[in-house]
């Protein structure tokens, strides 16, 4: 059940629909919009209907939601979640595109393809501190050493960093260092992660499960959300398919709308693990764009035959410098703003 409160209520009125839901035995949480501030009653709500509410100065409506995700769904926020970071904001601010390699390989590597996907337009650099690999013979990724050189990255080049955390030993390095913290697919349950996400005041993004379904990523989605973080992202990047001989997987589209009509958090798209193959990479990022998503996550390498993971879905800087014209000359078409660049915070040499 959701209470949408007036634009001009007042703080007893707000103060007082809260103490009702409480008495009622649920648990109020307050969500504040652009233009309405709506409270979730949490709890065991069968036994509660709008007309509890009847007669309180200040609600303008009192809605009932069926679904399995109280905090997640389209009714709590109508307008839609925005999600600042720096000069950026993700949902509803225009397009974003994150970019980067797979792997922090070196300081060097990363700083050079920082510039790269800079120079061409990217407004948030990806990179893997931490890979969950499926061999223990696989690289690992630097850990902290790699989260330092994130951090370089971004100083240099004044573009925010989006990395992976693994596990709750991890989380606490990822949060110091990342400004969007990664949860990857096979975590998308892991659910002591999901509530300690929660307790959390940084920007999420959590990527769908290899066979999960829309519902159960939506309730993940619920516990980041429940434990008091709203800065949650959806990222769609592919569910497990029959044919593997020619797509790493099934990236499924039909999310994005899906999502845009169930749910008020952004939609990301990542073409680059929803299809495993470079040559794919770029219709599938356009193709995510005209579905509706938000923004685009793909990985860059300039020398994929070197890179020490994921390596054949690698866009080439050039490749990157394509798609971002295309992205950048669609955008009007489909009635799409882009977001503007981040500015270096220094001279790049």
């Amino acid at each position: 059940m959701i209470i949408i409160m007036k634009p001009a209520h007042t703080d007893d009125q707000l103060r007082e629909a809260i103490e009702k839901v409480e008495a009622l035995g649920a648990a109020p949480h307050i969500i504040h919009g652009d233009t309405h501030i709506t409270i979730s009653v949490i709890g065991e709500t069968k036994h509660i209907g709008p007309e509890d509410f009847a007669g309180l100065l200040g609600i303008e409506r009192v809605v009932r939601i069926s679904k399995p995700y109280k905090l997640a769904a389209r009714a709590a926020k109508p307008e839609g979640t925005k999600i600042r970071i720096g000069n950026l904001t993700i949902g509803t601010g225009g397009f974003l595109v994150m970019a980067g390699p797979c792997s922090v390989e070196s300081e060097e590597q990363t700083l050079r393809i920082a510039r790269a996907v800079k120079e061409r337009g990217a407004h948030v650099l990806r990179g893997g501190a931490f890979k969950p690999r499926s061999s223990p013979y696989a690289f690992q990724g630097l850990g902290d050493e790699g989260l330092q050189i994130l951090a370089k990255a971004r100083e240099e080049t004044g573009l925010p960093v989006i990395s992976e955390a693994l596990d709750m030993q991890g989380l606490e390095l990822v949060a110091k260092y990342a400004d969007i913290i990664q949860i990857g697919a096979r975590n998308m349950q892991n659910f002591p992660l999901l509530k300690a996400l929660g307790k959390l005041n940084k920007p999420i993004l959590l990527k769908r499960g290899m066979s999960a379904t829309i519902e159960e990523w939506l309730m993940s989605a619920e516990y980041i959300l429940s434990g008091g973080n709203d800065k949650v992202m959806l990222c769609e990047r592919g569910i497990r398919s029959f044919d593997t001989q020619y797509s790493r997987n099934s990236l499924d589209l039909n999310a994005v709308p899906i999502l845009k009509t169930l749910t008020h958090l952004p939609v990301i798209v990542d073409p680059s693990h929803g299809t495993g193959f470079r040559h794919l990479v770029s219709p599938m990022a356009l193709a995510g764009m005209a579905a509706g998503a938000d923004g685009i996550i793909v990985e860059v390498h300039d020398r994929p035959d070197e890179a020490l993971s994921d390596g054949p879905q690698a866009l080439l800087p050039s490749d990157f410098e394509t798609l971002m014209k295309k992205v950048t000359n669609m955008a009007p078409i489909l009635g799409v703003e882009m977001q503007a660049s981040s500015k270096p915070k220094k001279n790049v040499a």
